[in-house]
């Protein structure tokens, strides 16, 4: 069973996304279950700041000893930052999904509709 955060919302393409500040702004990664299911990730291909991003559709790939995977935008808006420390450290992920493992932050218009709860993300993974 894997960890799924009460607090976080979710995408049913295995993506976390919180809210970090007033301003609309969302951090995002991907989920525990995602990393488990991807094994050792050993590389992550992420948006530059300034860029824009489409709820659903791809903004980077992560790179495991298994595959390639694509990341999917949980929001649309604007990336404000990144995590510089997957630059050197890919394997945060699997070792802090919701922690130090998160990818970009994302400046949003207005709140994000179509996430899902923990409770319905449960029921996808099982």
């Amino acid at each position: 069973m894997s960890n799924i955060p009460n607090e976080l919302q979710y995408t049913k393409e295995h993506e976390w996304v919180s809210r970090v500040d007033a301003q609309l702004t969302y951090r995002m990664g991907i989920t525990d279950y995602a990393q488990g299911a991807l094994g050792d990730i050993v590389y992550v291909q992420m948006p530059k700041i300034g860029e824009s991003v489409i709820a659903d559709a791809v903004c980077g790939e992560v790179e495991s000893t298994k595959s390639v995977s694509e990341i999917f935008a949980p929001v649309t808006g604007t990336v404000v930052a990144i995590n510089e420390a997957l630059t050197q450290n890919p394997e945060l992920i699997n070792s802090q999904p919701y922690g130090e493992g998160w990818l970009i932050e994302i400046s949003v218009e207005s709140e994000p509709a179509g996430l899902l709860s923990a409770y319905e993300y449960g029921a996808i993974t099982g």
